[in-house]
């Protein structure tokens, strides 16, 4: 059997299981864009980080004009920052976004050679931050700020085989004593941090001693109580889209770009990912990410590809009769919550931190 490097036979094969599936009897669906969103990339000048903030709060508003999803409300798109390349001119333009009723803002980080002190202190800052100077975050009923997060480099708990890009084995340990309600980061397919478990929501329990110990971990089930110590991981679709067998195998990992754009046609995989509550499955997540400070992905995100996608989304909501609802990561994490408690339909009143 042909495979992609980076993904291991296993996971190849979990992945190609994944893209023959029927797409499940919906009720629900819960469309989610984390963007790895980096206006410093490529060793960008001040000018340009400005102006690729600028597209978005230019741009963004118009971009999704009249559409809606089956509620009635705009898409949302959760920009996670690099907040090891903060800037508060930089953050507070996309927190005026938030304000608009557009998205989110979240903590993305890029480290190496780190410990479990220094990231520690970085991540209580970054939210203190966000919070203080922006207005973002919320806290919950202990008055601890919560945050989402994105691993930089895609070595979240210290997963690059290489060992670089992280250094701090009990990450998820750390993530979730500063406040951490879920991990976006995964899938990283075709990159080898990518993890055994995909397409999955699930709690993954740190062995501080070892790396990627979100490898594996418990999946959300209805009715089932979850591990005190567990952090939740939110993947995106990772399933292997054929037109034949005899054709060379295409990855479909949920990635939003200039070279893979969103179309009507990868919404079908996105489905058939499945990724869900066990025993929910009428409910259906699908977070996708990008990097949408990268000018040919801006221009994608922002362009008539993503439109033809929302309008792929309200075809197939009406063929097939489900309801489906643009959501922050904040949201989804907390709409995964309602499914593992068994609530037939989502409560959008009652979200909270």
């Amino acid at each position: 059997m042909p495979t992609i490097k980076g993904m291991s036979g296993a996971t190849f094969a979990r992945a190609c299981w994944a893209g023959l599936r029927p797409v499940p009897r919906l009720r629900h669906l819960f469309v989610c864009v984390a963007d790895h969103f980096e206006p410093e990339w490529n060793g960008a000048s001040e000018l340009l980080k400005r102006e690729r903030v600028a597209r978005w709060t230019d741009g963004y508003a118009r971009s999704v004009a009249g559409v809606a999803d089956s509620r009635g409300r705009s898409p949302q798109h959760t920009f996670f920052y690099p907040m090891e390349c903060y800037q508060p001119e930089l953050v507070e333009p996309l927190a005026e976004l938030t304000r608009q009723g557009l998205g989110d803002v979240e903590v993305h980080l890029h480290h190496d050679n780190d410990s479990s002190e220094g990231l520690r202190s970085f991540l209580l800052t970054a939210a203190t931050t966000l919070s203080d100077k922006h207005g973002l975050l919320t806290r919950d009923s202990n008055g601890l700020l919560r945050y989402g997060f994105i691993h930089g480099n895609w070595a979240l708990d210290n997963s690059h085989p290489d060992g670089c890009w992280c250094g701090v084995n009990d990450e998820l340990t750390v993530l979730r004593e500063t406040g951490c309600y879920a991990d976006f980061t995964m899938p990283a397919a075709p990159h080898p941090a990518q993890t055994r478990t995909i397409n999955s929501i699930y709690d993954a329990v740190d062995d501080p001693n070892a790396p990627k110990s979100h490898d594996v971990g418990y999946h959300l089930t209805i009715g089932c109580d979850r591990p005190a110590d567990g952090l939740m991981m939110i993947q995106g679709p990772l399933v292997i889209a054929r037109k034949g067998w005899c054709q060379k195998p295409k990855i479909e990992n949920g990635d939003l770009t200039g070279s893979q754009p969103p179309s009507t046609t990868r919404i079908h995989d996105w489905l058939r990912a499945g990724v869900k509550v066990r025993g929910r499955s009428d409910w259906l997540f699908v977070k996708l990410h990008t990097h949408g400070a990268q000018e040919a992905n801006t221009a994608v995100l922002l362009g008539d590809a993503m439109r033809e996608m929302h309008n792929g989304l309200a075809a197939s909501s009406q063929r097939r009769g489900y309801a489906y609802h643009y959501v922050t990561a904040r949201e989804m994490a907390q709409l995964a919550v309602q499914a593992q408690r068994g609530l037939v339909d989502p409560d959008f009143e009652s979200l909270t931190w």
